[in-house]
């Protein structure tokens, strides 16, 4: 048995991480983190184009796959999620968006005192070290170095901002400063031309500090419990059976793993639970529904003008960015998928954005088995525009497929459920088209490689949509936190009701899904979430 310790947190991932460094910022507070996967020290983790090696890796990934999806022409869907330190940090696309301020403002009125606008942003400003400085908006000196990305990272970029420009949208240089609105460069977590995880910004430095331990490979089996308290965590390490016993239990696994956990554990659907065999401990309805994620699809284009595809595709130029990465940690090799891009509302009656735009200036049509060919693009030149929708409102559900813990949960995206859904993507797909067809861009285009010119009238535009539509990796809301228990799975201070000592802290807790990228917010959750157990500890210690 292991010793005992003050906090068990389950996932070493982005919210796990900062969960890891902020409560054992006292050098006396013990905590052990468990995760499931292994080191994130290798080569294609830390290369930020490197992604697309690890995004079938079942070394570094979860590799999980959807039921079959109506909403997605009945296919099922991949889900990729980080199993390593790091979590989906170590394994994403990297790019910084906190999210629109009014998303946080319907946290607040959701009955979550603590979690609106005004503490978000604080808790940002703590968190990052922005390239360009501290202002109103952008913090400095955090542990989190952010790449501003001032100079475009192709000479497309400019060309692409200039024709969304004259399609009616305007520039924004931060869209993590005062609106969201606009189009321009996103900013990321690279340092040094290296990614900059959770896992590099928060948990090493936790770890070197003495009062927290690490396991990797140490898969989560089960919750102790003494009656409705928990009291430690049953886990696989080394090929054994291993037990752990702390103060308090936290679950960090995501939006997948942490509902699959507690489901295991007898904390979900009590009917759920009983057909598989699962002793309930507590029926809670809202354990593992209301998932909520982001949809999205690409447009391509074949081009007349040299793109990354001409730089990445043949052997020499993978020589040439290589030997420039191993030299000077910068080129194609050290920047994102996603060069640019933004956010836009599909009827300006909307109070926000509800769409967000990806421009890459490479294309990636043709597959590659087991890899996602971001190292070997297109062999022709060849761009993409791509967009997701930020508010959907189709939900969908995790559910245990078997009552082994090993087993991968039934993952229920119910993509396109709501025909809302369905209606703004339509209308922002056809703003994709007229991006396209404004100068300069115009003319750097050769032709609609996908869905290509035949595809035109609004069912066809569904029909592509569905067709070729799928997750931008950012599930969240399955064990949501919120006032009404009849509604959500924790409280507005984390804590699993109807349970003691034990919490959620992930993207599974989020009240509703925020508009973009989800790490920023993750990470968020385990900010504020540990502000809010110290205060706790500090109330009953």
């Amino acid at each position: 048995m292991d010793g005992d310790f003050d906090y068990l947190i389950v996932g070493a991932g982005s919210a796990g991480c900062v969960l890891a460094e902020r409560l054992s910022a006292d050098g006396r507070t013990r905590v052990l983190v468990l995760e499931a996967g292994g080191s994130d020290r290798r080569f294609f983790v830390h290369m930020p184009l490197g992604y697309g090696k690890l995004f079938f890796d079942p070394r570094v990934n979860w590799c999980y796959r959807t039921e079959p999806d109506p909403g997605l022409a009945g296919q099922a869907d991949y889900w990729p999620r980080g199993k390593v330190l790091g979590g989906s940090s170590s394994i994403n696309a990297m790019v910084w968006v906190r999210g629109h301020r009014q998303d946080y403002e319907d946290w607040q009125a959701a009955g979550n005192p603590g979690w609106g606008w005004d503490a978000a942003r604080a808790a940002y400003c703590a968190i990052e070290d922005n390239e360009d400085g501290g202002s109103d908006w952008r913090g400095a000196g955090g542990p989190l170095f952010i790449r501003s990305n001032r100079a475009p990272a192709h000479p497309l970029v400019e060309p692409f901002l200039a024709a969304c420009e004259s399609a009616g949208l305007k520039r924004n240089a931060d869209f993590n400063g005062a609106e969201q609105d606009g189009v321009g460069m996103y900013q990321m977590t690279i340092r040094g031309g290296r990614r900059n995880s959770a896992a590099r910004a928060f948990l090493y430095p936790a770890v070197a500090r003495g009062n927290v331990a690490l396991r990797t490979g140490a898969q989560v089996t089960r919750i102790l419990f003494d009656g409705a308290r928990a009291t430690g965590l049953e886990y696989r390490w080394k090929g054994a059976t291993h037990t752990a016993r702390a103060g308090e239990v936290i679950l960090s696994g995501g939006a997948v793993n942490s509902p699959q956990l507690l489901m295991l554990s007898g904390v979900g659907p009590g009917q759920g639970l009983q057909a598989m065999g699962v002793p309930v401990r507590l029926d809670q309805p809202n354990v593992g529904a209301h998932l909520s994620d982001h949809q999205g699809l690409n447009y391509t284009w074949r081009a007349r003008v040299p793109t990354l595809n001409d730089m990445l595709r043949p052997w020499w130029g993978k020589l040439r960015v290589g030997l420039r990465y191993l030299a000077r940690r910068d080129g194609p090799l050290a920047l994102s998928i996603n060069h640019a891009g933004g956010f836009f509302r599909t009827d300006p009656a909307r109070d926000r954005p509800n769409m967000q735009l990806y421009f890459q200036a490479f294309s990636t049509l043709l597959p590659r088995l087991g890899e996602r060919p971001v190292l070997s693009p297109d062999p022709f030149s060849g761009l993409s525009i791509g967009l997701s929708n930020c508010r959907p409102a189709s939900r969908g559900r995790i559910e245990l497929r078997s009552p082994d813990p090993f087993a991968p949960p039934r993952i229920f995206a119910n993509a396109y459920a709501a025909d809302a859904d369905v209606a703004e993507m339509l209308a922002a797909v056809k703003l994709l088209r007229r991006i396209a067809a404004a100068q300069p861009l115009a003319g750097l285009l050769e032709e609609e490689l996908r869905p290509g010119p035949q595809v035109q009238s609004d069912d066809d535009l569904v029909a592509d949509l569905r067709a070729r539509s799928g997750t931008v990796y950012h599930p969240s809301c399955t064990c949501r936190m919120g006032a009404d228990p009849a509604q959500s799975v924790v409280d507005p201070r984390l804590r699993v009701r109807g349970l003691e000592r034990l919490r959620v802290c992930d993207a599974s807790a989020f009240p509703s899904l925020i508009a973009g990228n989800t790490n920023a917010p993750a990470m968020l959750m385990g900010w504020i979430g540990a502000g809010l157990m110290i205060e706790d500890r500090r109330r009953v210690g």
